[in-house]
Formats: structure tokens, sequence, C-alpha cells
């Protein structure tokens, strides 16, 4: 038990490492929380400040997720609780405590678990986004299906029940940090995916 503590601790603080906002601060760039969707994020950041730094941040925030599923393996830390680990590190990016507990929407940090607990689930998850991104051109409806799909994919291409309940607990969150865009997207008012080159 006191390892999984230390593992889920350890996983927020890793989490609350906002890259978007590292990555703009040492570009010298303006803060992203107030450009374009104000999302400290990697599609803000393609937005607002081109495909380098948006590659860094997704990078950055996907490694996230994935060393905060290291660090739990590393402390022995297995199944359901290994879930947990991963929803960790997407608390933290979604609620930071290094920037007042205003994240982004943990769509890539929550990639990088996927990959932690499998590299073929965060193979296809990743897939899937670029896919739907390339195809509808609404990041939102891409991060949307591919985090609702990862627990269902996850019990298909692992056949490991135990993580189901941790990414399904991530997917619901990533719905309500997107409640704005679904708002949106029934409206019809949501922003196409466009890039600065």
């Amino acid at each position: 038990m006191l390892l999984l503590i230390v593992a889920l601790i350890a996983a927020y603080l890793i989490g609350s490492v906002s890259c978007a906002i590292i990555v703009c601060k040492s570009a010298g760039l303006p803060d992203p929380r107030t450009q374009g969707s104000g999302n400290p994020g990697a599609s803000n950041i393609l937005r607002v400040a081109g495909k380098t730094y948006a590659v860094m941040t997704l990078v950055g925030d996907a490694l996230k997720g994935f060393v905060a599923i290291i660090v739990g393996l590393t402390l022995e830390v297995h199944g359901v609780a290994l879930g947990l680990v991963g929803l960790a590190a997407v608390l933290g990016h979604m609620y930071p405590i290094f920037f007042k507990f205003k994240g982004g929407k943990g769509v890539a940090t929550a990639i990088g678990v996927y990959f932690g607990v499998s590299l073929t689930l965060g193979v296809v998850c990743a897939l899937v986004w670029l896919a739907l991104v390339a195809i509808l051109r609404y990041a939102s409806v891409a991060s949307l299906v591919a985090a609702v799909l990862a627990p269902v994919l996850c019990l298909f291409l692992t056949h490991q029940l135990y993580y189901a309940p941790g990414l399904a607990l991530i997917a619901l969150m990533i719905i309500w940090r997107h409640r704005e865009n679904i708002d949106r997207l029934r409206k019809g008012t949501e922003s196409k995916f466009v890039a600065k080159k």
C-alpha cells in the first residue's frame, strides 16, 4: 500500500509538469493559456506556435504518462492499481499543482499511459486519434473517441481486465474536460483543426 501511495503521488507530480507552458516560456512565446483555445496542450500549441513546438509539447506530455507507468512498475505496482497510477498522471496534467491547478485536457498524457500499459494499445489509440483528426478535422472528436475506445481496446489487445477501470476513469475525466467542446459540437460552432505554419 505504501508503494502504491508513493507511485500515485509521483505520477501526479510528474503529470503536473506543464510541457506546453515550459516550451513556450523557453522559446519566448506567450503563455499558451492566453492564446488560441487557452488550453496548454499540443493541439493549441500547433495552432498558435507551429509544428516544432507542438511536437515538443506532445512528446513531453506523452512521456509524463509513460514515465508514470514505468515508475509504478518499478515500485511493483500492478493490475488495477497501475491503471490508477496512470489516472494520477492524467489528473496531474489536468490540475497541475505547479500551475495553480489550471492544466490541459489530458489526451497526450493519456496516450503516454496507454503506451506504458501496452505498446500495441498506445500505437492503436494514437493512430485512431491521427486518423480522425485527418478525416474530421476536429481534435476534440478524435480525443474523445480515442479515450472512450481505450478501455475496450485494452481488453481486446492485452486481454487484461485489470487496467480497464483506470482507463475508463481516464476516459470519463477527458470527457469532463471536453464538456465545452461537446457543447460547441452540438451547436455546430466547434472550430476545426488548423495548424499554424
